[in-house]
């Protein structure tokens, strides 16, 4: 018989269960005390077992009482939504190997939202703990959103640099070079740097705003998440050209969020700093090195970008759950209104929840 429990942060449970799966940094409890803080929403996971099939995942309740201007009442509602990054749910040996616990789970975690209120939950999957869920679950609420890169530290140096495109090698090179150097520095010490080099960049690019996080904000996430963020540097003529915010977990090491000073883009140091990272995360027994995707998912100069480093590619899914239909249509049809324009139109946008859909109708 399954048992169903939702745990809070301080719940010995996150962690008793986080040291019997393997798992990544999105799911420890520090990391996603920090994302509620920031999208001011509560902090919670549920936790599914039965015999040795575990299920448990995090996720973060955010109240709609703010959805749509005073003009319009708002039933209580309230929607899930995962941390940044790569999160999804994290299964037991025993439970990857029974899809139809899967299934249950599954059933399970839409009532468990049901009771809560919550209408709707958007899930980003991760791409390798999460690899094979679209051959467990056969479930139209699970899509497939892009692709994501990663390298396979496993293999040799000789043919991890093989694998890299030949214009990233000359790169790579090419700054060695001119004079660049790469290394590794504490992320405690150089977040001041990097923050203002993270922020030029998402300025030369036009980011939206929820791309920008504030030195405040990634001052507590290297205090809270200690050894396991690191930041990697190039320097030139000891000016910093290229900084990444990188994380390290159960043999994982993502690329989180990075940036090049405007000056230095010919040259590229970027290319330089994740070919530095790869050979230490390779050094210190790490199996594999996640550099992400495109925005979004897509298949853009930023996902061509990191495929240059790597042949191996996984997919990038979302699961977008309604777990009421009568509330979820409700908030799409007030959001419509709110916009001056056809549900249908708010609909095929593939906004989801469509309700937060932006509004993007009426620019020009």
């Amino acid at each position: 018989m399954m048992n169903i429990q939702v745990i809070d942060l301080t719940h010995p449970l996150w962690k008793q269960t986080l040291e019997k799966l393997n798992h990544d940094i999105y799911h420890l409890p520090e990391y996603m005390y920090l994302e509620s803080k920031r999208i001011k929403a509560i902090p919670e996971a549920i936790l599914i077992t039965e015999d040795e099939k575990v299920f448990f995942l995090p996720y973060m309740q955010r109240c709609g009482d703010d959805l749509f201007n005073c003009a319009f009442k708002t039933p209580e509602i309230f929607d899930v939504v995962s941390p940044y990054g790569y999160p999804g749910f994290l299964l037991s040996e025993a439970a990857a190997s029974q899809p139809e616990f899967l299934s249950l789970a599954m059933q399970a975690l839409v009532q468990v939202f049901r009771d809560k209120q919550v209408c709707s939950a958007f899930l980003r999957l991760h791409p390798l703990l999460n690899e094979n869920v679209n051959q467990l679950l056969d479930d139209r609420s699970l899509k497939v959103n892009g692709s994501t890169v990663s390298i396979d530290l496993r293999l040799d140096a000789r043919e991890i640099w093989h694998q890299t495109r030949s214009e990233h090698r000359n790169k790579i090179n090419k700054c060695k070079r001119l004079g660049l150097t790469a290394r590794m520095v504490s992320a405690k010490e150089f977040m001041n740097e990097f923050n203002t080099l993270y922020e030029e960049t998402m300025n030369r690019v036009n980011a939206r705003d929820d791309y920008y996080f504030g030195i405040e904000f990634l001052r507590e996430f290297a205090e809270l998440l200690g050894d396991k963020v690191h930041i990697g540097i190039v320097e030139y003529n000891e000016q910093i050209a290229s900084a990444g915010l990188f994380t390290e977990c159960c043999g994982i090491v993502q690329y989180h969020l990075g940036g090049t000073k405007t000056d230095f883009l010919k040259p590229a140091p970027s290319k330089l700093m994740f070919d530095y990272v790869r050979f230490w995360a390779k050094e210190r027994g790490n199996h594999v090195f996640h550099l992400g995707g495109g925005v979004g998912g897509a298949k853009d100069s930023l996902y061509h970008f990191k495929a240059g480093f790597s042949k191996q590619s996984h997919a990038f899914m979302t699961l977008r759950l309604i777990t009421d239909q009568e509330k979820y249509r409700s908030l799409v049809e007030l959001r419509a209104k709110s916009l001056k324009i056809d549900v249908e139109k708010i609909l095929q946008t593939e906004f989801f929840p469509a309700y937060r859909s932006p509004n993007i109708f009426n620019e020009s």
